[in-house]
């Protein structure tokens, strides 16, 4: 299933019942009088947040989403039932736009629910017309329509680690090592072409696809991703020794997070060096790290050489987070 991280939602809150004209008829009584019901209440559209980051691909072929009609009022002064309201389930991270009026609707959590539109309110039947002047009443009125709107849908993908580097740098395989996600691997870039979750220890990680140099002016695929890092509490910043020069690799990644949010740059950040194996001299990457560390003094720097290192990530990530 492709991810779908935004899109644009039509939805109508429904539409109220008619009132009605009727008249009670008795066995021997030739005038009863009104009896017209009011018709029921159109049904709310509320947005309600579910723990899945796929759900907007369900939209893809739904054009409109609409909640439902409040029936027409009855005889025997009964009103018509009201509308059934409508739940758009959408994932936790959701930022849900008004086109129209720009207003902005955020989640957060689990089961918060929030009422976008609200439904019509139902016809009058004609026994509400009814008065001491105004006995035998023909009056009546329509349903009032429900509020409509189109609505723009993006996903802020709530982690608490988020994995970046460019692309090939390793970030799936540690996403594997460090979870049980079992995510797509391939020896060739942007083999991630949508993020990869995986919990660790209660946690959530999330492995963002490749990002490369001007992707905060939307190239490759990072424009498209980058936001999914605002709400990382860590970041485990991948640098792949296979790299001509690691520390400009480790610059461009900066720099587009800088481009794209100063507050991207300001986050806690773990730098971990992959595919050491194709560099033995140990003193090259110790001068990789101490320029790394320049650049960003409150870097921390780790180096994955075996399970050992894995198990040092592991605490140090689990120490981090204990600590916020």
């Amino acid at each position: 299933m492709a991810f779908i991280d935004e899109i644009t939602i039509f939805a109508k809150a429904g539409d109220g019942g008619n009132g009605v004209v009727r008249w009670l008829h008795q066995k021997r009584k030739e005038f009863g009088g009104p009896a017209g019901g009011d018709g029921g209440r159109g049904g709310d559209v509320y947005a309600l947040a579910v723990r899945n980051i796929h759900l907007l691909s369900k939209y893809r072929t739904k054009k409109k989403l609409e909640a439902g009609r409040g029936e027409d009022g009855q005889g025997k002064t009964f009103s018509g039932a009201n509308g059934e309201n409508l739940e758009i389930e959408l994932p936790i991270g959701s930022i849900i736009t008004n086109v129209k009026t720009g207003e902005k609707i955020r989640f957060f959590k689990e089961g918060e629910k929030v009422l976008l539109l609200r439904g019509g309110f139902g016809g009058r039947g004609n026994k509400s017309f009814k008065s001491s002047t105004n006995r035998s009443p023909k009056q009546f009125t329509l349903g009032k329509p429900g509020e409509e709107a189109e609505f723009f849908v993006e996903v802020e993908l709530i982690a608490d680690i988020g994995l970046i580097g460019l692309p090939n740098a390793g970030k799936t395989t540690l996403l594997n090592e460090l979870t049980s996600a079992k995510a797509k691997i391939g020896g060739y870039p942007f083999t991630t072409l949508e993020p990869n979750l995986g919990e660790f220890y209660g946690y959530i990680i999330s492995d963002i696809p490749g990002l490369i140099e001007g992707a905060a002016e939307g190239k490759g695929l990072g424009h498209k991703f980058l936001r999914h890092i605002r709400r990382t509490k860590i970041l485990v910043h991948l640098i792949s020794l296979e790299n001509k020069d690691p520390v400009a690799a480790y610059k461009t990644i900066r720099e587009e997070l800088g481009k794209f949010d100063k507050e991207l740059a300001k986050k806690k950040e773990i730098v971990v060096l992959t595919k050491t194996d194709v560099m033995e001299n140990s003193e090259k990457i110790e001068t990789i790290i101490e320029k790394i560390k320049k650049i960003n003094p409150n870097v921390s720097t780790l180096s994955v050489y075996d399970k050992m290192s894995i198990k040092k990530l592991q605490d140090k990530l689990i120490k981090e987070l204990s600590e916020k």
